[in-house]
């Protein structure tokens, strides 16, 4: 009985990590289900966005631990005078550096910085924290690499940087501009922040880097093939600082592989291919289905999954963007600063999540139906 009881902790143990990431073990659980459904082919893997995030997360990690924009962050808010210029500032930087390092990089640097703030004032910052979130999944759409829905339809449909920038930048406007029309209304206390100054130890270590940064984003672009930014990023962090390929969230890319594999096999059955081709019938419909299905299993499978039933990827592009705000669980980004929040503030949770939903889905209101009538009036749709 107590070789049982162990065996059994052995294996909870073992799999524990299941339990915690439930986006993981739902995307598993529907890969392994699926392939009773139709065989699983190697070719439902997109190995380009998986090369590009993995690149992505190894400049990005590198990035987290050299403090760069931490740095860059503490600099900025030392010069405020004011609660709202500071809640401004934190809002922007979200939106702003989402764009180049991912949305949930930027809540994951920005958030604990507003947290630290927030102590030490004694201010309740949950709305900023709230626009934060809503800043980085609005800002990250404006890039390919700035979240992975953007980077899997930039690389599955093979577009060029001036039609997506030109198809993605109205819902950046109005973003950034309902945005600050929110935060004027934040309320305003006069007060000064002295935040210790972060000090870059290795200055030739960032500039290496940046580099590979660089390098990175001009993969996405298609100007150097990704496999040669791989190379360069794994032989950079061999050299540099080999402990970063031990921190990198491998699970994201296991989960990514599951989707894949999911939304192949249900992608090539007869009931899925009907119901999609009855349902995907222009424009309107793939823009208001994607930001509906978005609502229920996150923006990123929602993009892999109708991305197979059509060719019309602006509604797409526009749809998954928007959809990512809505419910918590729209974006994996909106999960990560409402658990940092939640750490800090545990009697807060409801409260945090009334006030997410009125702001996030007011936002998916009113730039869901600006984008529609303004490219309704152009005829786009």
């Amino acid at each position: 009985m107590k070789e049982l009881i162990l065996n059994k902790k052995r294996i909870l143990l073992k799999f524990g990590f299941l339990k915690k990431d439930i986006v993981l073990t739902i995307s598993l659980i529907l890969a392994v289900v699926s392939c009773f459904i139709h065989p699983p082919r190697l070719e439902y893997i997109n190995f380009k966005v998986l090369v590009s995030l993995f690149n992505l997360m190894v400049a990005i990690k590198a990035f987290e631990e050299l403090k760069l924009l931490d740095k860059f962050a503490v600099a900025i808010l030392n010069k405020c005078n004011n609660s709202r210029t500071i809640s401004g500032i934190l809002i922007l930087l979200c939106f702003i550096c989402s764009m180049f390092v991912t949305n949930d990089v930027a809540l994951l640097t920005f958030v604990p910085i507003t947290l630290v703030i927030s102590k030490k004032t004694q201010m309740n910052m949950i709305n900023t924290i709230i626009l934060q979130t809503i800043a980085a999944n609005i800002g990250s759409s404006l890039t390919p690499m700035g979240n992975p829905q953007n980077l899997y339809i930039y690389s599955y449909y093979g577009i060029k940087p001036i039609p997506f920038f030109g198809s993605i930048l109205l819902l950046a406007v109005l973003g950034i501009s309902s945005l600050f029309i929110v935060t004027q209304k934040l309320h305003k206390t006069e007060l000064k922040i002295e935040l210790p100054v972060i000090a870059i130890e290795d200055r030739k270590k960032a500039g290496v880097w940046s580099l590979i940064l660089v390098i990175i984003i001009t993969s996405i672009f298609g100007v150097i093939h990704y496999y040669i930014a791989l190379i360069i990023t794994l032989m950079t962090v061999f050299i540099l600082n080999r402990k970063l390929l031990f921190k990198i969230d491998y699970l994201l890319l296991i989960t990514f592989v599951c989707f894949f594999i999911f939304i192949g096999n249900i992608s090539n059955s007869n009931a899925m291919k009907a119901f999609a081709h009855a349902n995907l019938r222009g424009g309107t419909s793939v823009f208001f289905s994607s930001i509906f299905v978005s609502q229920l299993i996150s923006n990123v499978p929602a993009t892999i999954l109708l991305s197979n039933f059509t060719s019309d990827w602006k509604p797409l592009l526009l749809g998954v963007n928007i959809g990512g705000l809505g419910t918590i669980i729209a974006s994996l980004a909106s999960v990560i600063s409402y658990k940092l929040y939640i750490q800090a503030n545990r009697k807060e949770s409801k409260e945090y999540l009334i006030k997410f939903s009125i702001y996030n889905f007011s936002f998916l209101a009113t730039l869901a139906s600006i984008q529609y009538f303004i490219f309704k009036f152009l005829r786009i749709f």
